[in-house]
C-alpha cells in the first residue's frame, strides 16, 4: 500500500521506519532461484571488517561506495550477491580480548569451565602483561568467541543503519566452522600440490606479540640511530678494517665483513679473514653486490640477523648461523660454542639476558675501553622495520615456519601473477602499479603460520620416534572430511589422545594460520565453496573486490595468489580501491595515531542519507578530509534530502488533469530532454565505476530543476498563468511528475531513505527494487535544446534586478526587456508565458543583444507600508 503524504516531510527517523521494512520484505535478499544463471547475477567479495573494538569513519566511506554500485546494478536487473563478512581471528582481536578481560594465555595450564575474566571494559588496567590473569588456551578462546559475537552485532547495526543493501542472510565469519574448514581445506590441497612446506629459516619476528611476520605486513619507521666505528683485526697483520653498524650488540654474531666487487678499496682484502673486536672470532671477507660504496664505510657487517639484507648475504653467500637474540627480544643465555676466548666469552655472558638496548651499551662500553671503538658516533634517523600492528622493532630470528608459494622463487608463478593483474579492471587504474611493484618485489615465499592461539589451525600432526622427536619431514594430515580440526586438542589420525607427546605417538601443531591466510579465501567463504556447488558457480568468479588501497599487497595479491593455486583463473573481473579517511590536517585517520572519528554520532546528528552523500561525492582512489567540528558536506547532504522531501510534495500537489496525457510545451519537453542526457551521463558513470560523477550530473540538475524549472512552470501547473489552458496545465504537470519519477530513481543509491519515502506516496513496491531510469522513461524524444538553461539565465537576471532595486521578489513589474543573441531569443520567446508569470511580468519583450540580459525592468509601484 502507498504511504500517506506527511504534511510536513521529515528526514529525521527514517532509518527507523525503513529499516525494518526493508528487512521484513527481503528487499536485498538475494534471489539465487530467480537468478538462475551466472551473467544474471551482480557477485561482490565484500570486505570482512576486523571484529576488534568499534568502525571508524573510514568505514562509512568505503563500505559506502560498495553500496552504491550494488543498489545501481540491482536496479539494472542484476541479482546482486552482497554478503558481508566478520574478520574475527588474529592479533587484533587476541590484543582486544586481554586489555578487555584482563587476561592472557597460557597454553600450559588446564581449561576451567567455571572461569570468570577479571573485569569487563577494559579500563586500562589490563594493558601490561604483568596485570593480566594467565588462563588457558580454551578459556582464552572462548573469551574471543564472546568479544567478536558483540562487536559484529555492533557492526551489523551500524551498517543497517547507514543502508548498506547487504543480504543479511548471506553472513559468514572467518573463525567459524565452515570457515575453518574451508581454510584448512585449501592448505591441504596446497601441500599436497607442494605449493605449501615447513621450512628452518630465518624469521621477522614480533618480540611483543611473540609471533612472526610477513613481509605484507612489515612497516617502515623513522627511528634515532647511530653509527659506531668498529675496528676488525686483519689475520695477517695489516691494518684494522674499521666498519660502520648502527647494531654494535650484534658483534657476537657476526659471520662475515661484505663489500661491492668493485669497490677498489677492498680488492686486496676479498677472500682473507679478519677476526673480532672484543670476541676475537674469525670471519671472512667477502663481495656481494648489494653491499653499498657510499653507506658507512663501504663495508659491512653481517650479522645473524641485523637486517633482512643480511638474511639474503647469510643465504646467498652460504653463512653460518650464529643467532643471538631470542623469542623475547633479549640476548640468548645459552652460551655461543663459536666465542672461544675467555674475555669474550666474560663479555657474552654479561650481556645474556639483556635487552638488545642493554646489550648495545656492554659491548660499546667494552669497545671504548679497548680502544676499539673508532672516531665519534653519528647519531642519524634511519628507517626501521616494525610490524604494522606492533610497537617495538622487529628481530629476525631462526624458526621452523609453514610457508606457501608466492612467485618469490618461482619466475613462472610470478610470470602469471602478472598477467592476472593484467586480467583485473582497476578502478581507479592507477591503484594497478601497486600491485604490480609488490610483485615485482617480493623478496620471499608468504610465511602463513602464527604463534597466537586465536585463529585457523594449521591441520597438521608430527610422528614422534622412538627418542620422541618430532619428525617434521612427514606430517600428518586429516581427511578433508574431518575438517576442521585443531591439533592441539585432538589426537591425530590413527592415534588416541594418550599417544600425544610419547615415543611412537605424536605431537599436534600448535600454530595457526595467518589471518590473511583465512582472508584470502573470502570469495570461496561466501560463496559457500564446496559445500553449496549450485551458489559458488552462480557467483564465482566474481564481479567486484572492492577494498582500500593500503591492503592491495596483503588482501588483494593473496586473494589472487589462491585463485590462482586452486582455480587458475582471476577471483573477480574488477578491483575498487577507496581512498583513505585524513583529518583536517590531512593526516590518515587510524586507532594508532588517536585520531579516529566513531560514526555513530555523525549517523545520529545528521541522518544515514547526509553522512553517505559526503562519502558518495568521493571519488574511487581519492583520499578524502574529515572534520567532525564542522562537516559541510554531510550538512550540504542533509540539505539535499530535505530537498528531495519538499520538491516531491510540492509537485504532488498539484493534481493531474483529467485526459492528461502528452507533454507539449517547449519548457516542458526541454527539460525532460535534459534529464534524459543525465540520465545516460550518469549511467556511464556508474558503469564505469564513477559514482562520484554520477551524483554530481544528478544533483546539478536536481537543484536546477528545484530552482529554475519548478519557479517557472508552478502558476501554469496551478493552472493560474495568464493563457493558462488545460492542455498546457497538463504538460506542466505530467513533466513534473515524470522528472520526479526520474530523479528519484537516479538518487536513490545516493539516499536511500528519502528516496524511499517519496517514493512510498505513489508506489506500492520500494524505489530501490524499481528499474533504473532509462531517456526511453521520459514522455518525450525530443534532444535537449537549451532552453530550460537559457530560461534559468534570463529569471536569474530578473530575480537580480528586483534584489538591485531592494524590492520582494514578489513585486510585480510592469515592464522588462530580454537582450540576447538572436538564436537564444527566439528559444527564450517559447517560454515567454512561464518567464513572465514567475516574475510577475505584465509586458515581457525580447530584442537582440551581444549577450543573455535582463536590459529593462520597471518595477510596479509598491503599495506604502
Amino acid at each position: 500500500m502507498t504511504k500517506p503524504m506527511p504534511e510536513k516531510p521529515s528526514v529525521d527517523g527514517l532509518e527507523q521506519v525503513w529499516g525494518p521494512v526493508w528487512e521484513q520484505d527481503g528487499t536485498y535478499r538475494f534471489d539465487r532461484e530467480a537468478a538462475g544463471h551466472r551473467d544474471a547475477v551482480w557477485s561482490i567479495d565484500t570486505p570482512p571488517p576486523t571484529a576488534s573494538g568499534s568502525l571508524h569513519i573510514g568505514h562509512v566511506f568505503s563500505y559506502t561506495h560498495t553500496d552504491l554500485k550494488a543498489r545501481f546494478e540491482r536496479m539494472r536487473g542484476k541479482h546482486v550477491f552482497y554478503p558481508m563478512g566478520w574478520d574475527d581471528n588474529g592479533l587484533p582481536t587476541e590484543r582486544r580480548v586481554q586489555n578487555y578481560y584482563g587476561v592472557r594465555c597460557d597454553p600450559t595450564l588446564p581449561y576451567d569451565p567455571d572461569f570468570t575474566p577479571p573485569f569487563e571494559g577494559g579500563d586500562g588496567k589490563s594493558s601490561k602483561a604483568a596485570d593480566q590473569l594467565p588462563v588457558s588456551r580454551r578459556n582464552f578462546i572462548e573469551l574471543c568467541e564472546r568479544l567478536t559475537v558483540q562487536d559484529e552485532q555492533q557492526f551489523e547495526e551500524l551498517f543497517r543503519t547507514l543502508a548498506l543493501s547487504v543480504d543479511w542472510t548471506q553472513s559468514y565469519r572467518t573463525i567459524d566452522d565452515t570457515s575453518r574448514a574451508s581454510a584448512q581445506r585449501a592448505f591441504l590441497r596446497n601441500l599436497e600440490r607442494g605449493e605449501a612446506y615447513q621450512a628452518d629459516a630465518p624469521t621477522l619476528w614480533d618480540v611483543t606479540f611473540r609471533t612472526a611476520v610477513a613481509q605484507a605486513e612489515l612497516e617502515d619507521k623513522e627511528m634515532p640511530g647511530a653509527y659506531h666505528g668498529i675496528a676488525f683485526h686483519r689475520t695477517d697483520g695489516g691494518d684494522d678494517v674499521v666498519i660502520q653498524t648502527t647494531r654494535p650488540e650484534l658483534l657476537p654474531a657476526c659471520v662475515a665483513l661484505v663489500a661491492h666487487p668493485d669497490d677498489e678499496r677492498f680488492q686486496d682484502l676479498f677472500g682473507t679473514t679478519v677476526r673480532s673486536p672484543l670476541f676475537d672470532v674469525e670471519v671472512p671477507v667477502l663481495a656481494h653486490h648489494l653491499a653499498q660504496k657510499d653507506k658507512g664505510a663501504g663495508i659491512a657487517m653481517v650479522c645473524t640477523f641485523g637486517d633482512t639484507t643480511d638474511v639474503v648475504w647469510w643465504r646467498e653467500l652460504q653463512l653460518p648461523n650464529r643467532a643471538i637474540i631470542g623469542f623475547d627480544g633479549r640476548v640468548r643465555s645459552d652460551e655461543p660454542a663459536w666465542i672461544e676466548s675467555a674475555t669474550g666469552q666474560e663479555l657474552y655472558a654479561e650481556m645474556a639476558g639483556k635487552t638488545v638496548f642493554s646489550a648495545k651499551k656492554v659491548v660499546v662500553d667494552a669497545l671504548t675501553e679497548s680502544g676499539e671503538l673508532i672516531g665519534d658516533v653519528k647519531t642519524i634517523q634511519h628507517p626501521v622495520k616494525f610490524f604494522e600492528k606492533g610497537d617495538k622493532p622487529l628481530e629476525i630470528v631462526s624458526t621452523r615456519q609453514w610457508y606457501i608459494v608466492n612467485g618469490a622463487r618461482d619466475e613462472q608463478l610470478k610470470s602469471t601473477l602478472r598477467q592476472r593483474g593484467e586480467e583485473i579492471a582497476f578502478h581507479p587504474d592507477f591503484m594497478r602499479v601497486r600491485y604490480d611493484n609488490w610483485v615485482g618485489g617480493l623478496s620471499g615465499d608468504w610465511l602463513i603460520s602464527r604463534q597466537r592461539f586465536f585463529g585457523v589451525p594449521l591441520p597438521v600432526w608430527y610422528p614422534l620416534d622412538a627418542d620422541g622427536n618430532p619428525v617434521f619431514d612427514q606430517p600428518i594430515v586429516p581427511a578433508e572430511a574431518q575438517l576442521p580440526v585443531d591439533p592441539a586438542s585432538e589426537p591425530a589420525p590413527g592415534f588416541t589422545e594418550d599417544q600425544r607427546g610419547v615415543p611412537g605417538g605424536f605431537q599436534g601443531e600448535l600454530d595457526v594460520m595467518d589471518t590473511w591466510a583465512t582472508s584470502s579465501l573470502t570469495p570461496q567463504l561466501a560463496g559457500k565453496w564446496e559445500t553449496d556447488p549450485a551458489l559458488y558457480d552462480l557467483v564465482y568468479p566474481y564481479d567486484v573486490r572492492p577494498q582500500a588501497q593500503d591492503i592491495i599487497r596483503t588482501w588483494l595479491f593473496t586473494t589472487v595468489l589462491r585463485s590462482q593455486l586452486e582455480a587458475d583463473v582471476v577471483p573477480w573481473k574488477h578491483a575498487s580501491i577507496s581512498g583513505f579517511i585524513v583529518d583536517p590536517d590531512r593526516k590518515k585517520m587510524s586507532k594508532s595515531k588517536g585520531n579516529v572519528v566513531t560514526p555513530l554520532s555523525i549517523l545520529e546528528q545528521h541522518g544515514a542519507d547526509a553522512v553517505r552523500y559526503w562519502a558518495a561525492s568521493s571519488k574511487l582512489g581519492t583520499d578524502a578530509a574529515f572534520d567532525p567540528q564542522n562537516p559541510k558536506q554531510i550538512k550540504v547532504g542533509r540539505r539535499l534530502a530535505i530537498k528531495v522531501l519538499n520538491a516531491a510534495k510540492f509537485v504532488y500537489g498539484f493534481p493531474l488533469p483529467e485526459g492528461a496525457t502528452s507533454v507539449t510545451e517547449a519548457l516542458d519537453v526541454d527539460m525532460l530532454a535534459e534529464l534524459g542526457a543525465v540520465v545516460e551521463q550518469a549511467t556511464a558513470a556508474f558503469d564505469g565505476f564513477d559514482h562520484a560523477r554520477a551524483l554530481e550530473i544528478t544533483e546539478r540538475f536536481f537543484w536546477t530543476f528545484c530552482d529554475d524549472y519548478l519557479e517557472l512552470v508552478k502558476e501554469r501547473a496551478y493552472g493560474t498563468a495568464s493563457d493558462a489552458t488545460h492542455e498546457t496545465q497538463a504538460s506542466a504537470v505530467l513533466a513534473l511528475r515524470g522528472a520526479i519519477d526520474v530523479l528519484l530513481r537516479l538518487l536513490a543509491p545516493f539516499l536511500p531513505y528519502a528516496t524511499e519515502e517519496v517514493w512510498a506516496w505513489t508506489h506500492d513496491t520500494s524505489v530501490h527494487r524499481a528499474s533504473w531510469p532509462t531517456a526511453a522513461d521520459l514522455p518525450t524524444d525530443a534532444a535537449p535544446t537549451g532552453l530550460l538553461a537559457a530560461v534559468g539565465q534570463a529569471l536569474i537576471g530578473i530575480r537580480g534586478a528586483k534584489t538591485a532595486a531592494k524590492a520582494s521578489q514578489k513585486t510585480p513589474v510592469t515592464r522588462a526587456v530580454v537582450a540576447a543573441p538572436a538564436e537564444t531569443r527566439v528559444l527564450i520567446e517559447r517560454a515567454a508565458v512561464d518567464l513572465a508569470a514567475v516574475g510577475r511580468i505584465e509586458n515581457l519583450s525580447f530584442v537582440d543583444g551581444d549577450e543573455l540580459a535582463v536590459t529593462e525592468i520597471e518595477l510596479a509601484e509598491q503599495p506604502a507600508s
